[in-house]
């Protein structure tokens, strides 16, 4: 059977009766308006034709892509998973190719996924993710990503400071503190903090911004914890071990805090009667826990908007963009029972 040839990018533009110039503005993403009624026929004419754009072609011509790459730390993770869906949504509005990459939490291996998409000549590059507190690998990543920015790419992290680029950073240390405030004023004084790994920043922010903002007679117990559910889960089960129960946890996630609840509950502990439990980002499972979770929350769908508006503009889009939190008071959190 004889293969047909791809369809050009000027067949297109003949087919939607416009120029290649307009053709290549609605298909490419370049920042030129075209009007609504000239891009829908464009890119009906596109999809009658199957038309795919050339990227190596782009590539030779502009020295970049139209490709954003977006490196998440863990895509299973419904924090990343929303965020990644701003990127998308957004992208998708500006008619822009997202790759994703799942990096984990070593910033080697970020460096390795970058040197994997660097042929690719990507336009942005995202960063999603906490910084580590291991500063020759971090070093070794601002390196790489300084290479980018060299190359015209832009640079963006959706986390803490300290890599190249623009960064949208979330106002972990100042949600942690309201929530502390919060617990006060409804009573406890007696406290478990369950956190994350100790070498992710977003963990130490969380919970010194907890422990900064308690008075000075609170009593504070810490207990470590993996990133996610069967973490939250074993940290429930450390806490059952010991003699005497907290009135009130603060975990530094809701992935984590899901399985610390399931764990106190099958202990036989009432929340929040006996134990109140409140976690951070309000991540959509939270709502619907029972008791729903008591959380701090981050607007992670519009995060991943921010990072992608951030990586796209030029002009004067802030160098930081801060993130604010919203205290949400559920059904996970009481008033402490008198002894």
């Amino acid at each position: 059977m004889e293969r047909k040839q791809p369809a050009r990018l000027a067949d297109v533009a003949r087919a939607a009766g416009v120029s290649v110039a307009t053709a290549s503005r609605v298909l490419n993403g370049s920042p030129h308006r075209v009007s609504d009624q000239l891009s829908e026929r464009v890119r009906e004419a596109a999809r009658r034709l199957r038309y795919a754009p050339n990227v190596g072609a782009q590539v030779l011509a502009r020295s970049t892509s139209q490709t954003v790459a977006l490196l998440l730390h863990d895509v299973t993770d419904p924090y990343f998973g929303q965020i990644a869906g701003g990127v998308l949504a957004e992208a998708a509005r500006r008619n822009v190719r997202v790759l994703i990459a799942d990096t984990g939490i070593d910033p080697d291996s970020e460096v390795q996924h970058l040197d994997s998409l660097r042929g690719y000549r990507p336009r942005a590059v995202i960063v999603a993710g906490s910084r580590t507190t291991d500063e020759a690998a971090e070093a070794r990543l601002a390196d790489h990503l300084s290479d980018l920015l060299e190359l015209g790419a832009t640079v963006v992290s959706v986390g803490q400071p300290g890599l190249p680029g623009r960064v949208v950073r979330p106002a972990n240390r100042e949600g942690a503190g309201a929530l502390a405030r919060f617990l006060v004023e409804l009573g406890h004084r007696e406290f478990a903090v369950v956190a994350g790994p100790e070498q992710l920043q977003v963990v130490r922010e969380r919970r010194d911004g907890f422990v900064g903002a308690l008075p000075a007679d609170a009593n504070v117990v810490h207990v470590r914890s993996e990133f996610s559910r069967d973490g939250g889960y074993q940290a429930g089960l450390d806490l059952l071990e010991r003699s005497k129960l907290p009135t009130a946890v603060f975990v530094t996630g809701d992935v984590q805090a899901t399985g610390l609840c399931t764990a106190l509950r099958e202990g036989g502990v009432k929340i929040p009667e006996e134990v109140s439990v409140a976690g951070f980002d309000d991540i959509p499972v939270v709502r619907d826990l029972t008791p729903s979770l008591t959380t701090v929350a981050l607007p992670l769908h519009e995060m991943g908007i921010k990072a992608l508006e951030a990586a796209l503009e030029d002009g004067d889009f802030p160098e930081e963009l801060s993130i604010m939190t919203e205290l949400i008071e559920r059904e996970s959190t009481a008033a402490p029972r008198e002894k």
